[in-house]
């Protein structure tokens, strides 16, 4: 199975993801006459003034914060330290370079999907707010093509966040307490369970209010042991950078292989990881801003656009610092490419543990992985929620909740080679229904971001 799942996500990945992605972040941004550099101060501007830890109770929707929070916690989860090292553990230091380049013309695709969610989303009886992907694919496409398209797209991200997501992030959460506290992995998937299922029965409001206080505190925290790593490195950064733009053309030398397959290997991984790190052309952030209470489309686009430069440009970036310059740069472990004992799941905790110590450095990972993994598993399971109660009801959100926890819980004890690459084939399986949704809609994008 695992052979049969990779070989399906080595052409997605390599071909497909990469002409998709790329062309639809280039797309936006020229016709947006790129929204993420004209509208980044406003975006900005947008965020600080919107920050509160204590954003209370709405009726109906979320404020401005709390939706990016909750995509937020979405975006920065094991992508960004998990994934960052796979990328970089397979493709290269050069790998990072491409997941900086998917991000800048990612910003303009995901301010594209914030502005459609608002601009699509609906009020039901009930008084609730219901949008997403499914709402701009039925308008994109009316009739038997569009319900189709939208039906493909909620299964897929069903099983992608929902269900192979939480798996994902309940793995990683695991296998690194296990390797810092020595807990094991079972214990560990038992408590993640446990307190997602008290969260979870909240819905959105109760979710809402813990992401808007463990993003910032997350972020901060992870940053501050970023800083400290680079501060004792701070002789090798210059090296690192070099290493980054250097081996995203010229990887060969370090992966081995002929140029074309180092080259593609890297652009790949990129890819690959960026998209699963900053989901921007994904689908799955627009369910959060859909729920956004602002004056217009427009606001919470540029307050989407911020989410992904923090995901990316901070948060992520943190990451390859840190590993690159303890593990690659000054003659590190890795610089000759022999990587023997080192996976994506432990390559942190190596690099911090260079500097903080074997024990402060494994379990410094370990509770950042744990924060950053279990808020994704939050806001991915109300992704999934939404397109649940889309294709069956609300009557069905229950029997969902209960599955997506024992998926949760298996993820803890399951092989991570197979969570990933099920994870990653179904990530990239939703983009395609998204993407040429976002493009046939684009005139309602283009339109919007001259609402300034």
């Amino acid at each position: 199975m695992l052979q049969l799942v990779q070989t399906i996500n080595s052409y997605l990945s390599d071909y497909i993801l990469i002409v998709l992605l790329v062309g639809t972040g280039l797309f936006f941004s020229f016709k947006t006459k790129f929204v993420q550099i004209r509208c980044f101060k406003e975006g900005m501007k947008r965020f600080f003034e919107s920050i509160s830890l204590n954003g209370g109770k709405n009726k109906s929707g979320l404020s401005s914060f709390q939706a990016l929070a909750t995509a937020i916690a979405a975006q920065v989860g094991t992508g960004n330290i998990v994934g960052a090292c796979g990328a970089i553990l397979i493709g290269g230091p050069g790998a990072i370079f491409w997941m900086w380049l998917i991000a800048f013309f990612g910003m303009a695709t995901i301010y594209a999907e914030a502005v459609l969610a608002l601009e699509t989303r609906i009020t039901g009886e009930d008084g609730k707010i219901h949008g997403g992907p499914v709402y701009y694919i039925k308008k994109a496409f009316p009739g038997k093509g569009g319900n189709f398209l939208a039906a493909f797209f909620a299964i897929a991200i069903i099983l992608a966040l929902g269900f192979m997501g939480a798996m994902v992030q309940s793995n990683s959460i695991s296998e690194t307490c296990a390797h810092a506290t020595g807990i094991p992995t079972w214990a560990i998937g038992v408590a993640i369970t446990a307190v997602a299922a008290l969260i979870l029965i909240g819905g959105i409001q109760r979710i809402a209010s813990v992401t808007e206080k463990l993003v910032p505190i997350m972020a901060v925290l992870y940053l501050i042991g970023g800083f400290a790593v680079i501060i004792a490195r701070i002789k090798y950064i210059p090296e690192t950078f070099s290493m980054i733009f250097r081996y995203a053309f010229n990887p060969q030398s370090l992966i081995g292989g002929s140029i074309g397959y180092a080259l593609k290997t890297a652009i790949s991984q990129g890819v690959k990881r960026g998209l699963f790190s900053n989901e921007a052309g994904m689908g799955s952030t627009p369910h959060a801003h859909a729920m956004a209470n602002v004056e217009k489309p427009h606001d919470q686009g540029v307050v989407a656009m911020i989410g992904l430069f923090i995901d990316t440009f901070v948060v992520l970036t943190m990451t390859a610092l840190v590993v690159i310059s303890t593990l690659y740069a000054g003659n590190g472990v890795l610089s000759s490419g022999a990587a023997e004992g080192i996976s994506k799941t432990n390559m942190a905790q190596l690099a911090f543990s260079s500097i903080l110590g074997n024990t402060a450095g494994s379990l410094f990972v370990a509770v950042c992985l744990m924060f950053f993994a279990f808020s994704t598993i939050l806001s991915w399971n109300f992704f999934g929620r939404v397109n649940v109660e889309y294709l069956f009801g609300r009557k069905a959100v229950i029997f969902y909740l209960l599955i997506a926890l024992v998926f949760t819980f298996l993820g803890s004890i399951l092989s991570n080679d197979l969570v990933w690459e099920l994870t990653d084939m179904f990530n990239q399986l939703m983009v395609l229904p998204n993407v040429i949704a976002l493009i046939a809609l684009s005139r309602i994008v283009v339109k919007s971001s001259k609402k300034k």
